[in-house]
């Protein structure tokens, strides 16, 4: 749900379309930021003979803001290129793949990462290997070897991954498109349905990963490694994007299409959930073909929800009614729009400027935690969402809860939120495959010969 077939035209084309993006200073590497972007959301994880793959034709990129402007101050481009070894099977795989150089993997693929920044592109690694997908036990016997084989130290201090990782994020894909129903209050909904905990529409579901580990330093706009969080100098803003070439044309002889002319942008992420939930159907085409820093158009979307208004009718006593409130809301606008200045939350702030743009907002001076609170900030946990977001932030809950208006009293002193906003949830639990601890940190995916619905077996 993050931004899993978010918007009518990128759920056609699942392999541009971004899922999540996470951003953080890494717990084993605090020294550097560690850049997350999923593509390719609901893999199957038995999704064969053609398994899911990064698009030749598509431009992925991570961008990072740090002059307060909400540009793409630096961006890290990755351009895949695939091969097929034997044009005589139909199988993936020819036997085991016990190596990702191993000659019975029959469709690698490898990539090229740039760096552009200034006006000026960089080559930072070329060729650099991404490991198979997870077939099965025959075909990728020690998966998390060939997993391993495909982090890369590049040029920089940097480490790089792109490849296949199990799902991140929770959620209760079945019960709230389903008229916004939430299972643990059930019977306020629906009367007929008793309550429940909450169903994680995403276990044992897989994506593809592009991860990028850089110095902090690379990332601040005068190259320093900030220790005080109300510099604005500590702040940087991220988001990803996938594009594709203007026009493209079948070309017979080669029994593919073939993409010609400028690349155009057809998807991007920044906060969680926002062109999910807050940008209405008839505009989220146009709001994944547009730069961040032209947000403004969409403001009224972020300080108006109109979820806001349905929650409380949905749920009487559960929502809190805002429509007395009757102003914007300042709140979201600062979580989602500019970051939250100084002086709202003491000792803290990821404001990036008034120019209004989606972005995840990281806090670059405040250290990783040691015991993070998945409900992150709100919990009073500064290293989590919104400050970034890490991959174990419940980012579904956090949102819900700012949304029925436990964020308001930050902005505004004078309201006093209803005590339900302080515990409504969707009923999830990260039941997904656990982190690894390690660059890329999310969990190895899962397999499909033995993974079977309900498991997060690898």
């Amino acid at each position: 749900m993050s931004s899993h077939r978010e918007a009518p035209e990128i759920s056609k084309d699942p392999v541009a379309d971004s899922t999540d993006v996470y951003a953080f200073v890494s717990p084993d590497r605090p020294d550097t930021v560690t850049l997350i972007a999923n593509y390719i959301p609901l893999q199957k994880p038995d999704g064969g003979p053609n398994f899911y793959e990064f698009g030749d034709d598509v431009r992925y990129e991570i961008h990072v803001s740090n002059r307060g402007k909400a540009g793409a101050d630096i961006t890290y481009q990755f351009d895949f290129s695939t091969h097929v070894r034997d044009a005589t099977t139909f199988l993936y795989n020819t036997g085991p793949i016990t190596s990702i150089t191993s000659a019975t993997w029959n469709r690698p693929q490898h990539y090229v990462v740039r760096k552009i920044a200034g006006g000026r592109t960089r080559t930072l690694a070329e060729h650099l290997p991404c490991p198979p997908v997870n077939v099965g036990v025959r075909s990728t016997p020690n998966y998390a070897a060939l997993s391993a084989q495909a982090v890369h130290s590049i040029a920089g201090g940097r480490r790089v991954f792109a490849g296949q990782r199990a799902d991140a994020f929770h959620v209760d894909l079945g019960s709230v498109f389903d008229l916004g129903a939430l299972r643990p209050v059930n019977h306020l909904h629906l009367i007929s349905i008793p309550d429940a905990t909450g169903v994680n529409g995403l276990q044992s579901y897989n994506v593809h990963t592009i991860a990028i580990q850089v110095p902090i330093r690379e990332l601040t706009r005068d190259g320093s490694l900030p220790t005080d969080p109300m510099s604005g100098k500590s702040v940087i803003g991220v988001w990803s994007s996938a594009s594709r070439r203007k026009s493209t044309v079948w070309d017979s002889r080669q029994g593919r299409y073939v993409g010609h002319g400028p690349w155009k942008q057809v998807s991007r992420l920044g906060n969680p959930l926002v062109n999910e939930v807050l940008i209405p159907m008839a505009q989220k085409d146009r709001w994944n073909a547009r730069p961040p820093w032209k947000d403004s158009a969409f403001d009224q979307y972020v300080t108006k929800p109109e979820l806001a208004k349905l929650l409380p009718v949905l749920y009487p006593g559960v929502f809190p009614n805002l429509a007395a409130y009757g102003k914007p809301r300042a709140d979201l606008d600062a979580i989602l729009h500019t970051g939250i200045p100084a002086g709202v939350v003491p000792g803290f702030q990821n404001y990036t400027g008034a120019t209004k743009a989606d972005m995840l907002r990281l806090n670059v001076a405040i250290p990783p935690s040691a015991s993070p609170n998945p409900l992150g900030l709100v919990a009073g946990d500064a290293a989590g969402f919104p400050n970034g977001r890490r991959l174990e932030d419940d980012v579904v809950t956090i949102e819900l809860r700012a949304v029925a208006g436990l964020t308001l009293p930050l902005v505004d002193p004078t309201f006093t939120p209803d005590g339900a906003a302080s515990v409504v949830t969707d009923g999830t639990s990260n039941t997904n495959a656990a982190l690894t601890g390690a660059f890329p940190y999310l969990g190895l995916p899962g397999g499909g010969y033995q993974t079977q619905p309900g498991t997060t077996s690898a």
